[in-house]
């Protein structure tokens, strides 16, 4: 999985120069804690992280990591109004039952939001499913349906449209190419494959 992880570290370097140094983090999603093991040597924050797969959970703790299993939505409504400087929700958006809520919670708790996610408006994914009939299978969403998550695909196109529509001022905001390592300057929507933007209210 080399690819995935050269990857991995272009879009944790492009949030990490948004981030202030000793910044409040909640990364929600957090896994195995990579990216806030990533920011607290690169950046000092003070980092908590939240995941629903204990196993992940486990290794971020052995790692010396503040990470919690536990249901999103529940722990975001644990904390008062910006408590943290900033909240991340990294490859996390697609997988959230109700994107939505979880964004203006995030938004509540967080003076700024950090999200990243895979555009599925990509030009290699909808060829895929046009003439292949089926979704892109590649080492970064490396499973069949049937062995993945839940998830609720989006595109940067859908996303900008909703930001505009519930208000959301986005900030900063980057696309990569396919490779997720070029920036990409040119119908983001189509040649796009990944995004990540800097919110606030």
């Amino acid at each position: 999985m080399k690819k995935a992880s050269e990857k991995r570290s272009v879009d944790m370097q492009i949030i990490s120069d948004w981030i202030e140094p000793g910044s409040r983090i909640l990364d929600l999603g957090c896994g195995r804690g990579v990216m806030l093991d990533f920011l607290k040597q690169k950046k000092s924050v003070v980092g908590i992280g939240v995941d629903s797969d204990p196993s992940k959970i486990l290794t971020g703790v052995k790692k010396g990591l503040t990470v919690y299993q536990g249901d999103i939505e529940a722990f975001l409504a644990s904390f008062p109004d910006g408590f943290f400087d900033r909240v991340l929700c990294s490859r996390t958006l697609p997988e959230l039952s109700q994107p939505s809520k979880i964004m203006n919670e995030a938004l509540r708790v967080g003076r700024r939001l950090t999200i990243g996610f895979v555009n599925q408006g990509y030009w290699k994914s909808r060829f895929g499913m046009l003439f292949g009939g089926g979704r892109l299978i590649n080492e970064v969403h490396p499973y069949e349906w049937h062995e993945s998550r839940p998830s609720n695909p989006v595109s940067i196109k859908e996303f900008e449209e909703y930001c505009t529509k519930e208000k959301i001022s986005i900030a900063r905001k980057v696309y990569l190419a396919g490779d997720w390592k070029t920036p990409c300057h040119f119908r983001s929507n189509f040649f796009g494959g990944y995004a990540l933007y800097d919110l606030a209210r």
